[in-house]
């Protein structure tokens, strides 16, 4: 998937398929390989894009889920959508969130996934400890219910990100600032359709908050995976595609 970056107007993204535009949102430590299954299964019906987001490469100051959300905002007007069908996953739902309730019109509807924003035990509950890359599996391991999932790339790459200083100050500060960004107030003005698909093993945004999205957003349907953590898009990507597809065709004129 790397190879197939686009780089344009200050931007790096994916772009596959032709049709209404379906924008995919990463995570803290995700990636944009982290929806392969995704994107290969929604460019048969749609425009599907994945933004690179400037996790590591925004000025640390301006590290924050509002600036990632004008990030967002700066890209859709870039490529000239009108509106778009948004699904984000952990810190990417978050992003999501913060943009549909800013600009509510441009917004068809609106997928979250282990999203943030209401409430989240972060890698675990205790960040990666440098240098300890035994550690580091372990809390990569939490992410899935099937510890497999934790591949050594994944884990090569959360340990090379805890090991870049840099890299380090700016999770702390958007993991600060996405406990800060708590989102329970807008929740019941998103009258837009929102799927909500859920981990029943998810331990980092548990089942508690998926019930509480799913009661506090206005237009929200919940699918529960069973066997499946905070990454229901990797861990058990048939059951996701299938959910959301399904969902699509009732929600779609």
């Amino acid at each position: 998937m790397e190879d197939s970056i686009r780089k344009e107007g200050g931007f790096e993204y994916v772009e596959q398929g032709d049709g209404p535009t379906l924008i995919l949102l990463h995570g803290l430590f995700g990636a944009l390989s982290n929806f392969e299954d995704v994107l290969n299964h929604f460019s048969k019906r749609f425009k599907v894009i994945i933004p690179l987001m400037p996790i590591y490469t925004l000025p640390v100051i301006n590290t924050n889920v509002k600036n990632l959300m004008k990030f967002v905002s700066e890209f859709i007007e870039f490529k000239g959508f009108n509106q778009v069908h948004l699904l984000g996953n952990s810190l990417g739902g978050h992003v999501a969130l913060v943009y549909t309730a800013k600009h509510p019109e441009k917004v068809k509807t609106l997928t979250l996934t282990g999203s943030s924003g209401l409430y989240e035990n972060a890698m675990g509950g205790s960040f990666p400890k440098r240098g300890n890359k035994e550690f580091i599996r372990s809390k990569v391991e939490v992410t899935f219910y099937d510890p497999k999932h934790a591949t050594e790339e994944l884990v090569d790459e959360c340990f090379s990100i805890v090991n870049d200083k840099g890299k380090v100050v700016r999770v702390l500060s958007l993991a600060k600032s996405a406990i800060r960004h708590n989102v329970s107030k807008d929740l019941p003005h998103m009258d837009v359709p929102v799927c909500l698909i859920w981990g029943k093993n998810d331990t980092i945004t548990p089942p508690e908050v998926a019930e509480e999205f799913h009661e506090l957003l206005p237009q929200s349907d919940l699918f529960w995976i069973d066997e499946c953590g905070h990454a229901a898009m990797m861990e058990q990507p048939e059951q996701f595609n299938t959910i959301l597809s399904d969902w699509f065709d009732k929600n779609l004129d």
